[in-house]
């Protein structure tokens, strides 16, 4: 685990298939989140990508590209996150998409950028689950997803995804109590400075995104929330 990311507490997510405005990005950018995640579900493409990245790069803080498809990887990220989806259906989202990128990117890897992360997709109706084929774990599956992300396979992120929806609290206090060295991801419907703190309680770092382009100001009020910056 790259030590920067151990000191982490919120994350912004931004969609490279969504518009957004100049003056947002540098809101953003300056607000006191630790760094950007580049990601999406839907019409991700290295155009797209690369034109996003290009207008967050001249800010001094970490960018990391979440790789959604192989046809969308760009260099010039800090950090590439690989979702390992341990709630499909289909072990192709756990290890036979990614054994490909290997293959097609291998002499190219700087193998200090990646980051494998244990992915736990858990809102029904989230495009991410239709599309990994995930299937929906109860609490105690969930829990020992985590113990698997840590102890069998390493992964030094696990990160409980709920994509647009809020999430339960109780289960991500749950999650990282079982959590030693793994870091604790939560992202997914935090639209307000309460959410922000209720789940920061118990996540070791949270991810904003959707709100970003539906109430900006409420979306950079999550940063001064549990990390105590002055208000944008």
């Amino acid at each position: 685990m790259n030590n920067q990311m151990k000191h982490w507490q919120h994350v912004f997510k931004l969609d490279p298939a969504k518009e957004i405005t100049d003056d947002a990005i540098e809101a953003i950018c300056l607000s006191g989140t630790d760094a950007i995640i580049v990601g999406g579900t839907d019409d991700v493409t290295a155009e797209n990508v690369y034109d996003l990245l290009m207008r967050i790069q001249r800010y001094e803080l970490p960018i990391i590209l979440e790789i959604s498809t192989m046809d969308a990887i760009v260099y010039g990220f800090d950090y590439y996150f690989i979702p390992m989806v341990m709630n499909s259906k289909d072990k192709k989202w756990m290890m036979d998409i990614q054994h490909e990128a290997i293959k097609q990117f291998r002499p190219f890897i700087d193998w200090q950028e990646m980051v494998a992360e244990g992915y736990c997709i858990l809102n029904e109706r989230a495009k991410a689950y239709e599309r990994a084929a995930c299937k929906m774990p109860d609490e105690d599956a969930v829990i020992a997803y985590a113990d698997m992300a840590e102890h069998i396979f390493n992964f030094p992120i696990f990160y409980i995804e709920y994509s647009g929806t809020y999430g339960s609290p109780e289960l991500v206090e749950r999650v990282k109590y079982s959590l030693d060295r793994t870091l604790l991801f939560y992202g997914g419907g935090i639209a307000s400075e309460t959410e922000a703190k209720e789940m920061k309680e118990h996540a070791d770092v949270i991810v904003v995104g959707n709100v970003i382009y539906t109430n900006l100001p409420s979306a950079l009020q999550t940063v001064s929330a549990i990390k105590g910056t002055e208000k944008i």
